[in-house]
């Protein structure tokens, strides 16, 4: 049991109400750039969730009977609220999880554009029909809501993930439970709040904090009828399974290993900037980051000399500070592993270019790991194969785009990745023949607008149906088949 601080312990909030959790131990919240204790997040388990989704489940009937114009207008006072407090929220995000104060912009923008959407809702949720499918008969098309829906987040983008979900679950009629990361718990917190001031009816979205056991118990409980999760590929896998074993609907998106295809006609200056962006942004804790850059022919010692000048030149920090490029990693525990991965890449026989271990940053106390790149790494090696997530670059050359398709396809995990090239021959081939679901050319991040899906392939994907965009209205809704026949 963590022994109490003096800072604030966190409620959570169910059924309209602020209230204590049913947890007996509590854990800490941490400024990853100093390391400061800032809030102390109860653990809550079983008990918790049940009265949340009782909660949730009671609204239900009643909130799916109000037209869905209506309950668009919630969410667009709600768009109002985080965009009157979209400064302050940013700067919590930074806080709690150490992205400097543009990246939690983003995210935070990012995280609004999703309410936008969900508010579309009375033109997304219609149906089809058509009269004398056979003699004297007619048929529609209708989507109706299902029930109470929850949300399992990452510790890495506080604010905007729980928003790739419960906007849409609500707008369609269903009630919710959002369980945010123990570690980064107090954006939603504070969204929530604004919730509570949008005028929801109580019981319509639910805040529960916890861990493990949290997260268990939402897979297991009856009232639940379908989870989104993002995190891991082994998490993922076992939210997947359990929570379908129990009859629900599951969009459970996993890790990635991001490959990066550099052509010999690359733009080679606006390709180095944005795979510096992306392998470096955020500490490399995305699911979207570059992780190994495929130099093809000659392009390599240009990619190498290019990505060692910026790597070394970025400056690292508390990302509050305005001249901040590269905050800390989440936790100590989790440097730790980045640290323990950098060695596995020495004792593999991989060249270290550029060495983050030990990392110094302005408010040293922090959890840093400065910006590290690798050369001459082999496909097969662990710091090529397994998901890093901080601010770790490989760098493997082929002879041609075919070896550099073969290289991506050996790899189980397919969540996104992205070609440098100046020839629309390739860009083509490339966009045909990867088997990412997000796909960029020219493009670092390739990260979806809030109105297409989100969500990778093969091993970075459990589920049918992605994140927002169109495919969240049908993950919401059931598509129910109406024949009619009047004599």
């Amino acid at each position: 049991m963590v022994v109490h601080t003096g800072v604030e312990r966190l409620k959570n909030f169910v059924g309209g109400e602020w209230i204590d959790a049913d947890a007996p131990t509590v854990g800490e919240v941490r400024n990853p750039a100093t390391g400061e204790v800032i809030a102390e997040v109860p653990l809550g388990g079983a008990a918790d969730v049940d009265r949340a989704a009782r909660a949730a489940r009671g609204a239900y009937d009643s909130w799916r009977r109000v037209p869905p114009v209506e309950r668009a207008r919630f969410l667009f006072q709600l768009k109002f609220l985080l965009e009157e407090h979209a400064e302050e929220l940013a700067r919590i995000c930074t806080t709690e999880n150490g992205k400097t104060l543009p990246e939690s912009r983003g995210s935070v923008r990012r995280g609004i554009e999703c309410v936008e959407v969900a508010a579309g809702a009375p033109s997304l949720l219609m149906g089809m029909a058509i009269e004398d499918v056979a003699t004297g008969i007619d048929c529609e098309s209708i989507r109706q809501p299902l029930g109470v829906f929850a949300c399992i987040a990452p510790f890495n983008f506080p604010a905007m993930v729980p928003l790739w979900f419960y906007p849409f679950a609500v707008a369609c009629g269903n009630t919710f439970v959002c369980k945010p990361s123990e570690q980064v718990p107090l954006s939603q917190r504070f969204i929530f709040g604004l919730i509570e001031e949008a005028g929801f009816p109580p019981g319509v979205l639910n805040l529960v904090n916890g861990g493990k056991d949290c997260v268990n118990a939402i897979l297991a409980h009856p009232d639940i009828v379908g989870v989104s999760f993002v995190g891991s590929s082994p998490v993922a896998k076992h939210v997947y399974e359990t929570a379908a074993a129990a009859g629900k609907r599951v969009q459970a998106l996993g890790g990635a290993k991001n490959f990066l295809v550099v052509m010999p006609d690359a733009d080679l200056d606006r390709a180095l900037n944005a795979i510096t962006e992306s392998a470096y942004g955020c500490a490399g804790e995305r699911c979207l980051a570059g992780a190994v850059v495929l130099t093809v022919g000659d392009s390599h010692d240009r990619v190498r000399r290019g990505l060692e000048e910026r790597a070394r030149n970025l400056k690292m920090g508390d990302g509050s500070n305005d001249e901040t490029e590269m905050g800390p990693v989440i936790s100590a525990a989790h440097r730790e592993r980045v640290v323990g991965y950098i060695n596995r890449g020495i004792e593999e026989g991989a060249e270290l270019v550029v060495d983050g271990r030990p990392a110094d940053a302005e408010g040293d106390g922090g959890y840093f790991v400065g910006p590290t790149l690798f050369d001459n790494v082999r496909p097969e090696m662990v710091i090529a194969q397994e998901e890093i997530f901080g601010p770790v670059l490989c760098l493997t050359q082929v002879n041609d785009l075919e070896q550099a398709l073969d290289t991506i396809h050996a790899h189980p995990l397919a969540n996104a990745t992205s070609i440098f090239t100046t020839s629309g021959k390739h860009a083509r081939e490339f966009k045909y023949n990867v088997e990412a679901s997000m796909t960029g050319v020219n493009i670092g991040v390739a990260a979806p607008m809030s109105f297409f899906g989100f969500g990778g392939a093969k091993g970075s994907f459990f589920g049918d149906l992605k994140a927002h965009g169109r495919e969240a209205f049908d993950f919401f809704t059931d598509k129910k088949i109406v024949i009619s026949r009047w004599e």
